[in-house]
This record gives C-alpha cells, sequence and structure tokens, in this order.
C-alpha cells in the first residue's frame, strides 16, 4: 500500500536519540560536491542489480535511485543513494546477512521512523560508495525522495537553486569542521521550499 498523502506532507521527524546502532563507519565519505558525473547512473544499475542477486525475489518491492545523483545535471557528493523497499524490513534474518555477504555494513536500524535500516559500502573493489536505505512499501519517506527526484528532474530552475545550496552547505560546513548532519541541516529549508512546489504540482496542496 502507498504512502497515504497526509503522511506525505507531514512525515514523522527522525529522532537522532531513538537510533539503535549496531556499527560505525569504517571510511567517512568527504562533504565535496563534485559536478554532473555521467557514471552514476551506470553505478546504480550495478548495485541494483548486486542486491538482486543477493536478494530473494519475493522480499523485494523496489529498488529506487534517490539522492542527488539520481537526477540529471545536478551537482551531487560521490555517493549513490539506493531505496531499498522491502515488503518487510523487519525480517531482518531474511535479509541483512545476504547484503552484509554482498558488501553492504548494516550500520543502524530506526523502528519508530518507518522502520528504516541503514547500510553502506565504502568504497569497495567497485570504486565508488553506497547508501543503502531499506524501507517498507508504505514510507512516505519512499513517496517524498522520488516526488523531490522528479520534480527536480523536469524543473531546472529549482535544479539549479538546489544546486547552489548544496555547494553553500558543502563550503560551509566543510569551513565549520562540522560533520554531515549540519551540512544536512543547511539544506532542509530549500528542500522543503522545493518540495511544496513539488507538492503542488500534484495536487496535493492549494
Amino acid at each position: 500500500m502507498p504512502a497515504a498523502v497526509a503522511e506525505i506532507l507531514s512525515p514523522s521527524p527522525d529522532d537522532p536519540a531513538l537510533v539503535e546502532r549496531i556499527a560505525f563507519r569504517t571510511i567517512q565519505p568527504p562533504i565535496t560536491i563534485q559536478p554532473p558525473n555521467p557514471a552514476w547512473p551506470h553505478r546504480f544499475s550495478e548495485t541494483k542489480e548486486r542486491i538482486q542477486k543477493a536478494l530473494e525475489n519475493a522480499l523485494i518491492f523496489d529498488i529506487a535511485h534517490s539522492g542527488s545523483t539520481s537526477v540529471p545535471d545536478l551537482p551531487a557528493k560521490d555517493i549513490i543513494d539506493v531505496d531499498l523497499i522491502l515488503h518487510d524490513p523487519t525480517d531482518e534474518a531474511s535479509y541483512v546477512k545476504a547484503l552484509e555477504e554482498a558488501g553492504f555494513r548494516f550500520l543502524l536500524r530506526e523502528p519508530q521512523w518507518y522502520q528504516h535500516r541503514f547500510f553502506v559500502e565504502e568504497w569497495s573493489s567497485t570504486g565508488y560508495h553506497v547508501n543503502l536505505h531499506v524501507w517498507g512499501p508504505d514510507s512516505p519517506e519512499v513517496a517524498r525522495h522520488r516526488i523531490l527526484r522528479d520534480w527536480l528532474c523536469k524543473t531546472p530552475a529549482d535544479r539549479e537553486l538546489y544546486a547552489k545550496v548544496k555547494w553553500e552547505a558543502a563550503e560551509s560546513t566543510v569551513r565549520e569542521g562540522e560533520s554531515m548532519v549540519e551540512y544536512t541541516q543547511r539544506k532542509d529549508k530549500i528542500i522543503q521550499e522545493i518540495l511544496e512546489r513539488a507538492f503542488r504540482d500534484l495536487g496535493y496542496v492549494e
């Protein structure tokens, strides 16, 4: 069942205090924005194929390219973001070991935040970094990711605006010696403004 519009418009907050930590990154990816890379779609396709080989087809609802590397002509950090939508993300026995054997490290779970699980692949033999988010099929976050991606793909003005904010956020975060948390916070306001325009275009708001 897809997420309800009301949930998409008013998502639950992601509370760091409730995160169940499994492991930590061994490598912190740099907060560096790069020009659009034509290799990014191919890297996602490679990652998707590896996930499909690792997991039983019956477990998978969808595998989607999300984040800035999914938007043509948008500068981004050199990290492939993937939304892996499973029919039951709470059934960790059915997928965690298989994903880890495929090279993805299980870092955390957030049962209170749409049953989110988070895995990473840190500059492995593939030569690139992957953030793998696991969700259920009714997650509003998956819908928001898709809506933002699709809107930026078709709206050059907002794509350029977001690119500018990303460059500025990365420069400020690095200059202040801060982390990815602060980088993300610096972008939150403009992301919400862009989403509001996308929601209006979809008829979700007046």
